[in-house]
């Protein structure tokens, strides 16, 4: 066994070599864990997602077919409330025509009424001036 400078910086190079890979492995090892954690995290969120996107859906439809509902009651309420603007409008028409037809009549058989109230009342306070 003959030991010589060259074999001595070689075993030196190999034990150093072999620090270096121990060294390196155990960070690398752990990252291995670390990214086996991250797979199976990503596979548990996929899994997790599926149902409640599934359950969304069916909270989305669920909205969907109340706003058609709202729809309805919304046309039906435009509707109405048409009905009640010609509603109005004919009332309004009606009461012009009532005013323009009966409203001057009404007003002069008024004015004559109390035209003779005054005159008969007049002829009764004059005629039980007299009297007394």
């Amino acid at each position: 066994m003959d030991i010589t400078l060259g074999g001595v910086a070689g075993l030196i190079a190999a034990i150093a070599f072999v620090a270096l890979v121990a060294v390196v492995a155990v960070p690398m090892f752990k990252l291995g864990r670390v990214l086996e954690e991250t797979r199976l995290a990503v596979r548990d969120i996929g899994h997790g997602t599926t149902p409640i996107l599934t359950e969304l859906q069916g909270t989305v439809r669920g909205v969907n077919s109340e706003l058609e509902k709202v729809g309805v009651v919304t046309e039906d309420a435009a509707r109405v409330t048409g009905h009640a603007t010609v509603v109005t409008e004919n009332a309004a028409q009606l009461a012009t025509l009532f005013s323009a037809t009966l409203g001057g009549p009404l007003v002069r058989t008024a004015a004559i009424s109390y035209g003779v109230r005054q005159a008969i009342r007049g002829r009764r306070s004059r005629g039980g001036g007299s009297a007394r």
